[in-house]
């Protein structure tokens, strides 16, 4: 394992590049500048070349591409090349929807435009969702029994209203019918079938209607209509494409559970890697209760007409067993009373899994209730399992309980008299990425936030490049075209109490300040919903310009409301750290209320500290402060996102200047010119103001 650190961006000399990808990427790179009237980006030539060079080495690399170094077209332009003589496709997972829209309709198309005639054949692209993105032409046509239709049999409990009759069925006369009525309509004359293809969107409720699960899906070969199938032809397209575009949750089904609903790649580029560890923990992650093995008992009772008695006994010990389990860790193993009633969901499962089988090719096997009912057994059947074999497969178990809105608080409140819901997750995906992902193809790992500092370790290691027996790799970060010295402030309000939890009264007077230097234009940046709507709610009086707050709107109207409108703030929670491109003065001033730790209460990530610990390692550091620093970096990346952006981005949390971690965590941060002093700040901000 190497690392290499900043090369290129600064003015460095650049080495030549050593292979004929390399060069013929580069010569790539520039005719496709010169066709979109583009300029040279120092960055963007040294990371085309990297990641050429690793392409033809066979090499894994990690890529960290500061904002407005043009990562995207870095690494598209060697999978281009790299293309005309493979004969397997590559791979481009994004970690959001948002990144993997951008990529198909836009990079690509306007790319390979541009290098068209210096290609010597056409390259073939698809993109490639999971099942339930797809309409089922199956289910459209009344081949699941309607009273399935809303996708409730399996759902976790939901504290909110039940809905109407009318709306659960889709009755026509309701809006949830109406929207239905619409999806068949579109489903008819729909290309791909594919919902971010559906304008104006519709409810989740009305496309569960018409959408499966891969768990629900019959499967090609005993589909009636699988010759029509969108989900299949958007598989069969991603077969023969050169490039095909999907997400980090099917890259993690590919990895971990060893299902083809990829093709056979050799190179995957992984954009939004920062985000890997999570999704790939969320996409393997599984959840059993109670009312989930009542309803798969109901749903074999009422499609496969076999007696389910045994499971609905089964559902009851696993009510009664974990009626009295607190809510987290259950680091002792699973209690007596909690291991034998998952024994008998276990074997109840099985039981009813043997009972419902259909031999050879029958009708029953075109049979949407049969088969929904057969996979939600499947999966309490797998989950329980899972759960009574974590100790021995190094995965953590706790329980947690559903929750209440309570209106105002923005957070729901545990009813601590209904049954746990049992979770399991891996304590690691390191071993497994390894095995699933970095041992048989090259991976470039690329993100605005993959190092910390000139560190690479602490993300390569959470992915599995760390530690005997890990595959070599090598790191380099191509910097960015901005000059954030001048461009940005990063002041951390120093003399504040540590924060506690909500937002104090300290807190809100140094916000209502920054606010009132800046007349607005400020990306509020708060640790939950709750403190994102205290803070609005407190300060809408104290000022005369307009605080928006998330959850006011759809995340999209809110921030092109921010965008346009020059003095108007947005306040919101962790869907707004990452992924908001606003330049220009709109977003002058950044604030973060406190460093992103991971919840203290996070079982998870309190198994995963320990574990290190235990290993002889500093688990605080390992697991809580990496997890901050990544995040932080990218709160903190919204501020400047062009050439003639300035701005503050403040820091309401004093433990990033007095705390020993403190260090550790600004090496993660472009490296903004820094102050402790409130007046510096506001000084600054009242001259961006009055620009």
């Amino acid at each position: 394992m190497s690392e290499r650190t900043r090369s290129g961006a600064d003015g460095a000399p650049e080495s030549a590049p050593r292979s004929a990808l390399a060069r013929q990427s580069l010569g790539l790179l520039d005719t496709a500048v010169a066709a979109m009237d583009g300029q040279p980006r120092p960055g963007q030539h040294e990371m085309v070349r990297h990641v050429s060079e690793a392409i033809g080495a066979r090499e894994h690399l990690l890529v960290q591409a500061g904002t407005g170094t043009g990562k995207s077209l870095a690494y598209l332009v060697p999978l281009i090349a790299h293309a005309m003589g493979s004969g397997r496709p590559s791979v481009v997972s994004t970690a959001t929807l948002a990144l993997q829209a951008q990529i198909i309709t836009r990079d690509l198309p306007r790319l390979l435009d541009a290098v068209g005639p210096a290609l010597d054949r056409p390259v073939d692209i698809a993109l490639l969702k999971g099942r339930s993105n797809y309409v089922c032409l199956h289910k459209t046509g009344g081949g699941f029994p309607e009273e399935d239709a809303p996708g409730t049999l399996f759902s976790l409990p939901d504290a909110a209203p039940h809905p109407a009759p009318a709306e659960t069925t889709g009755a026509p006369g309701s809006a949830l019918g109406a929207e239905v009525v619409r999806l068949r309509d579109w489903a008819e004359e729909s290309a791909t079938g594919d919902r971010d293809d559906l304008v104006p969107g519709v409810s989740d409720r009305a496309w569960r209607q018409v959408s499966v699960s891969s768990m629900d899906c019959l499967g090609a070969a005993r589909c009636p209509v699988a010759q029509q199938c969108f989900s299949e032809k958007a598989r069969a397209a991603a077969a023969e494409a050169d490039i095909v575009v999907t997400n980090h949750a099917m890259l993690a089904i590919s990895a971990f559970e060893g299902l083809a609903v990829l093709p056979e790649y050799d190179v995957v580029v992984i954009d939004e890697a920062h985000e890997l560890h999570d999704r790939v923990t969320g996409a393997v992650s599984g959840q059993l209760s109670a009312a989930m093995v009542s309803t798969a008992a109901t749903a074999m009772r009422r499609h496969a007409s076999i007696t389910t008695a045994a499971l609905e006994a089964a559902a009851e010990a696993l009510e009664a067993a974990t009626g009295t389990i607190a809510a987290g860790l259950l680091p002792g193993g699973l209690p007596d009373e909690l291991e034998q009633a998952l024994g008998q969901v276990r074997d109840a499962a099985r039981a009813a899994l043997s009972d419902s089988k259909t031999e050879g090719k029958t009708e029953a096997d075109a049979d949407g209730g049969r088969q929904v009912a057969r996979s939600r057994v499947t999966a309490v059947f797998e989950l329980s399992e899972r759960l009574l074999a974590a100790s021995a497969l190094d995965e953590v178990v706790w329980a947690s309980r559903p929750s209440t809105f309570s209106p105002g608080s923005g957070f729901g409140q545990p009813e601590d008299d209904s049954p746990a819901l049992l979770n399991v997750a891996p304590l690691s995906v390191a071993q497994r990425l390894r095995e699933g992902l970095f041992e048989d193809h090259t991976v470039i790992l690329t993100s605005a936030t993959l190092a910390i500092g000139s560190e690479f370790g602490p993300v390569a290691g959470s992915l599995g490049l760390n530690g005997p027996g890990a595959p070599t790799w090598s790191g380099v970060d191509v910097g960015s075209p901005f000059d954030y010295p001048r461009q940005g402030v990063l002041y951390v309000a120093k003399d504040l109490p540590k924060p506690e939890r909500g937002t104090s009264d300290a807190q809100l007077a140094e916000l209502l300040v920054l606010l009132q230097a800046s007349r607005g234009g400020a990306l509020g940046l708060f640790s939950s919903k709750r403190a994102a709507e205290e803070a609005a709610e407190a300060l809408r009086p104290e000022v005369d310009f307009e605080i928006l707050c998330q959850g006011d709107s759809s995340l999209n109207a809110l921030v092109g409301r921010f965008a346009n409108e020059p003095d108007t703030c947005l306040f919101g929670t962790m869907s707004l750290w990452q992924g908001v491109d606003v330049p220009g003065s709109a977003c002058r001033l950044v604030t973060i209320d406190r460093i992103p730790f991971p919840r203290p209460d996070d079982p998870l990530m309190t198994a995963r500290t320990r574990a290190v610990a235990r290993n002889g390692g500093n688990g605080f550091m390992s697991v809580s402060a990496t997890h901050a620093a990544v995040r932080l970096a990218q709160g903190a990346g919204r501020l400047i996102r062009a050439n003639g952006d300035r701005g503050v981005v403040a820091v309401l949390d004093s433990r990033l200047a007095t705390a020993r971690y403190g260090g550790f965590l600004r090496a993660a941060l472009p490296p903004f010119w820094a102050t402790t002093d409130r007046a510096t700040a506001t000084g600054i901000l009242e001259r961006l103001s009055a620009r």
